[in-house]
């Protein structure tokens, strides 16, 4: 079982998709706070108190490259990766974030579509986690009742358990369905947890 510390947490910031249902491109271009969500988001991550992040790019990886501060010598804290195959489903991007992560980190793996992540949910899942054990973020619905969302930090003794069973576009989800014992789910409070999934949720960008 690995010993747990804060110093040693590597962010994975899935961002490979193209956005197909959204239709305007890769979220991971959508404006936000004056910057692009992919960008905001990793900082975030940094803010929460991960030690680096890997961003996994997928869809228009160069245009996003272009139009982005992500992989410039000054962002040495944020490594990007592409996973060429982003369309096979989001394991692939999973297993190639978790496999690039520094060796021996636990993983927090969060979304590129969630812009109601702050800094402060980041610092409570470090701050709840046990050794051996996966913790999850839990957003309260309208009523009341808590549900698994993202980010979740994986321990580093489960990486590969994770990443074993991921498969088409499931990524963590077969491994925590198959394990329920292992999972802490952390109350993050009613807001931040939604996805931008359709044109309808682009208010979240606000």
């Amino acid at each position: 079982m690995s010993e747990f510390s804060t110093s040693n947490v590597t962010a994975v910031l899935l961002a490979a998709g193209l956005g197909t249902r959204l239709g305007l491109g890769p979220k991971a271009l959508l404006p936000f706070r004056s910057r692009t969500l992919v960008e905001v988001l990793a900082e975030v991550l940094l803010d929460g108190g991960c030690r680096e992040v890997v961003v996994v790019l997928g869809a228009e990886a160069g245009q996003v490259l272009a139009s982005t501060g992500l992989g410039r010598a000054e962002q040495r804290l944020v490594r990007v990766v592409v996973n060429p195959e982003w369309n096979s489903g989001m394991a692939g991007s999973f297993l190639l974030g978790v496999e690039n992560a520094l060796p021996g980190d636990h993983v927090l793996v969060a979304l590129v579509d969630q812009p109601g992540l702050t800094a402060d949910v980041v610092r409570t899942l470090l701050a709840a986690h046990l050794p051996g054990r996966v913790t999850a973020a839990g957003y309260r619905a309208a009523s009341g009742k808590l549900r698994r969302g993202h980010p979740l930090l994986l321990d580093a003794s489960l990486r590969t358990l994770a990443t074993d069973s991921a498969a088409g576009d499931s990524g963590a989800r077969l491994f925590l369905q198959a394990n329920p014992e292992l999972v802490d789910l952390v109350d993050c409070g009613y807001e931040g947890g939604e996805d931008i999934d359709t044109r309808d949720q682009l208010h979240l960008l606000d």
